[in-house]
């Protein structure tokens, strides 16, 4: 039995140098033990610094009305039923988790594990991706009543006006593949393949029920009848963009080319992008007020052009605060004899935008801001109204609010939805629009000298 306390081919290896010529063995060195067990007294609280933005974020969060959310909760004090998780820490999660680019519910679930900054936020609650997931997708009305709730809280401290509102829309790509998008007849075969599988699923619960466990057997059906009616949808999508292109063609003499819809989420479109090529896609329209450059009307179509969707955003802004902006700011892209007339006869809203081929108008020695024959009188009134030089210079304000508006939230990672539907990424936008109204709000007030709500 060896006489050491270690054996010695256990032991680290020697650094590789010569000992100094004074010293009579080698270097005595402090090393790294990254395996050692320690116990650290400290709270997460005391781990986080003070000036950390998850901190902002819980402070905001924490000044919302959750009442939509927490009147669902069954579980009240002096009756029985589990605790449920507090929607405060669900809310502040996604949006913290916006400001960092990650809208994957799973990411964001392992990353309550390991960054300090989410478990701060979780303050030692479990949570998990179904529960992080279902808070974002099973909520859509409370999302836009506490949108709703927001801008109105800061409408009453005469920090918004709505004067003055600048819309704009951007592409956000879909969630799916090119390859998703078929004919109607590649559509109908696969509607006939997945009424096939379902048959067939049945057949084996049947015949041989000890095959699959219930809950196995329950997951394929239940995927199995997703997608027949995720088929069944972009059918019934197929039929109407066909006909839509028929109405085009017709009126441009030119034959109609044979719609397509996608398999995986029905309600997307291929659009035009910016670097000119296609992809598909949805519209996201973001309304903000300029003076205070908070978005106040959040809308995502799967329309390929603007050229409509300017009246929508109207009658949103009188459902949500009971009134309209004074004046709209847009680009040429919103520009149509309907929007610019119902915008001013039926909303009272005036339209700066610029006028279509003003400079080859100009080169061709004609007037651009002369009334044409076909326009509307509010149609003539917005081409004199934008030959004055004051309303060109207004018109500049748009860049300034909407197009900056869009610029940060790419930069927040809307880039491409997360999820699938329409109706799910108008949610995402909605969140977007709260994170940046957020952050917007407390630095109004704190500018104003104002209390929180």
């Amino acid at each position: 039995m060896s006489d050491l306390l270690f054996d010695p081919s256990e032991l680290p290896e020697r650094p590789a140098v010569e000992p100094p010529a004074a010293a009579s063995g080698w270097p005595r060195l402090r090393q790294a033990s990254r395996q050692q067990i320690e116990l650290r007294e400290a709270s997460l609280d005391e781990l986080l610094p003070a000036d950390h933005e998850a901190r902002i974020v819980w402070e905001a969060v924490c000044e919302l009305d959750l009442s939509p959310w927490l009147r669902e909760i069954r579980a009240v004090e002096g009756h029985v039923g589990r605790r449920a998780t507090d929607p405060r820490i669900l809310l502040a999660l996604w949006i913290y988790a916006t400001l960092q680019g990650e809208g994957s519910a799973r990411e964001i679930d392992r990353l309550c594990q390991v960054h300090l900054a989410y478990q701060w936020l979780c303050g030692g609650v479990s949570v998990n991706y179904h529960l992080i997931a279902n808070f974002r997708s099973q909520s859509g009305e409370k999302w836009d009543v506490l949108m709703t709730d927001l801008v109105a809280g800061l409408m009453h401290q005469n920090l918004v006006t709505l004067r003055r509102v600048a819309q704009d829309g951007m592409r956000v790509r879909a969630n799916v593949g090119k390859s998703s998008f078929r004919r109607r007849a590649s559509l109908e075969r696969c509607q006939q393949e997945a009424r096939e599988q379902i048959e067939l699923l049945k057949k084996l619960a049947e015949e041989n029920p000890h095959e699959l466990s219930e809950q196995q057997l329950a997951a394929r059906q239940r995927a199995a009848k997703e997608r027949a009616e995720r088929i069944a949808a972009a059918l019934h999508n197929c039929d109407e963009l066909q006909k839509n292109r028929e109405t085009r063609a017709k009126t441009d003499c030119k034959p109609a080319k044979e719609a397509r819809a996608s398999t995986t989420d029905p309600e997307a479109r291929n659009m035009k992008v910016a670097n000119g090529g296609y992809e598909p896609g949805y519209n996201v329209q973001f309304a903000t007020d300029v003076e205070s450059k908070i978005i106040v009307g959040v809308e995502v179509t799967n329309a390929g052009n603007d050229s409509e969707q300017l009246a929508p955003m109207l009658d949103q802004q009188q459902q949500r605060y009971g009134k309209n902006a004074e004046e709209a700011l847009v680009d040429g892209g919103f520009v149509s004899r309907a929007g610019i007339t119902d915008a001013d006869a039926n909303h009272h809203c005036l339209v700066f935008a610029p006028v279509k081929d003003e400079a080859k108008q100009r080169e061709a020695g004609k007037d651009p801001f002369a009334p044409h024959r076909d326009d509307s009188p509010e149609m003539a009134a917005w081409r004199k109204r934008m030959a004055d030089p004051a309303s060109q210079l207004l018109y500049r304000l748009r860049s300034q609010t909407a197009e900056w508006v869009n610029a940060r939230c790419r930069n927040w990672g809307l880039r491409q939805m997360p999820v699938r539907g329409q109706p799910k990424c108008r949610i995402v936008a909605l969140l977007y629009a709260i994170t940046h109204n957020l952050l917007i709000g407390r630095t109004l007030r704190a500018t104003a000298n104002l209390p929180s709500q």
